[in-house]
């Protein structure tokens, strides 16, 4: 069993950053894929952006491509997201999840991840 807990949202003018933390801890973090998703309200949970756990490799959604950035910190069992250029619409709840699949390309499907955060709150101003 993982647990992850999201940290770092807050509330931030049109413009600005955050940089959104997810730590796990519970047992090995070696192998999972991670991954950031959010959901606004009245809205349906999104995909926002991916990484593997061997070769790091990304993925992101259309809608914050060149803005955001996921990256990862093995040995301390962490995922990060950097979030710069927030818009309005970049306002919602945040959350982390665990693809235990050790899949080389990470993916999209909510469905494809086992553990999930409670995530953190993000409201950009405008």
């Amino acid at each position: 069993q993982v647990q992850l807990a999201e940290s770092g949202g807050g509330l931030v003018q049109a413009g600005g950053s955050l940089r959104l933390s997810c730590a796990a801890s519970g047992r090995t973090f070696r192998g999972y894929a991670m991954g950031w998703f959010r959901q606004a309200p009245g809205k349906e949970r999104e995909f926002v952006a991916a990484i593997s756990w061997s070769t790091g490799t990304t993925l992101y959604a259309d809608s914050v491509k060149g803005r955001f950035t996921i990256s990862r910190d093995n040995a301390k069992n962490t995922v990060y997201l950097q979030m710069n250029s927030l818009k309005p619409e970049d306002t919602a709840l945040y959350y982390c999840a665990a693809d235990r699949s050790n899949t080389v390309l990470p993916r999209r499907g909510a469905n494809a991840y086992d553990y999930w955060g409670q995530g953190t709150q993000v409201t950009v101003s405008s």
